[in-house]
């Protein structure tokens, strides 16, 4: 038996078009979101348009705000200081919220869930979903594909 698919995607240079069927093109059942805060200068991607969004295309949306990046990390990420947000990161999966968000994900995706796991930053490497991938890699062997929206 494979393991699970783990999806992530960033929003930061796609449409609300190109972000939809990226994720329906994925088989995504359930989009995670993993920000703090899940509002967004960019249409159609607050917490409230989002889901309604997803939801029309058959979608399912949580926010699991516990596993979403401090103050601080969000910060270091602003500055470009990437190598800040994950050590601030990973301080903060040590803490029961994130630990607690973390296993409630690792729940979804052993009953079956396609999920797929939403912050802004469109680069991978520059963004703590990633390390949300990764802390569920170790509790729960998973194959991780990073979805990168793309405009026609």
């Amino acid at each position: 038996m494979s393991a699970p698919l783990v999806t992530t995607i960033g929003y930061q240079a796609a449409t609300v078009s190109s972000f939809l069927h990226a994720v329906r093109d994925a088989g995504v059942e359930l989009l995670v979101d993993v920000r703090a805060v899940a509002s967004s200068r960019r249409p159609g991607f607050a917490k409230s348009r989002l889901a309604a969004n997803l939801a029309e295309a058959g979608i399912g949306y949580l926010h699991l705000r516990g596993l979403g990046t401090p103050a601080e990390g969000r910060a270091a990420a602003r500055a470009g200081q990437h190598a800040r947000l994950r050590s601030i990161y990973r301080e903060h999966l040590a803490t029961p919220g994130a630990f607690a968000e973390l296993d409630r994900l690792a729940d979804l995706v052993r009953a079956g869930q396609r999920v797929c796991l939403l912050c802004f930053e469109a680069e991978p490497a520059h963004c703590h979903r990633s390390l949300v991938a990764a802390a569920l890699g170790a509790v729960l062997p998973v194959e991780v594909t990073h979805l990168m929206p793309v405009d026609a």
